[in-house]
């Protein structure tokens, strides 16, 4: 089951079912089945929270992945930083809708087995991204 929560923050206008399929589509690329993943919408200060308390980082970040896999099920809790994926969107000029999706894919390619810890990883994740939003 997929799951959208909105912890302490208005919850953003997604089309779950179409969002759902799309994930889904996107883990048997990676010969996954979904499991129990839940995105929790949150604020900055909620996810530099969560960062310094499990991650020992100071620091704000889009996303933090909990990653709960067994097997070829993906599971996990995806916390998304809505304001910094605002702040992203106008970084980048891109839709806020659009960083969005882009953000919910690449809590599921971490939990797919997809890593960016290295600037080439960066890169590669970058392209599974956009690949995995075309299909969107």
């Amino acid at each position: 089951m997929i799951q959208y929560i909105a912890e302490n923050i208005k919850m953003p206008v997604i089309e779950k079912q179409k969002l759902n399929r799309w994930i889904k589509e996107i883990a048997a690329d990676y010969g996954k089945k979904t499991g129990d993943i839940a995105y929790i919408f949150c604020t900055d200060e909620r996810i530099l929270e969560m960062n310094k308390q499990y991650l020992d980082h100071d620091y704000y970040t889009d996303i933090i992945t909990f990653d709960y896999t067994e097997g070829d099920t993906i599971s996990g809790d995806i916390f998304i930083s809505l304001d910094t994926v605002k702040s992203n969107s106008e970084e980048f000029g891109t839709g806020f809708e659009d960083e969005l999706h882009r953000i919910l894919i690449h809590g599921v390619l971490h939990l797919c087995g997809q890593d960016d810890k290295t600037p080439l990883l960066r890169t590669e994740m970058t392209g599974k991204e956009n690949r995995a939003l075309e299909k969107l």
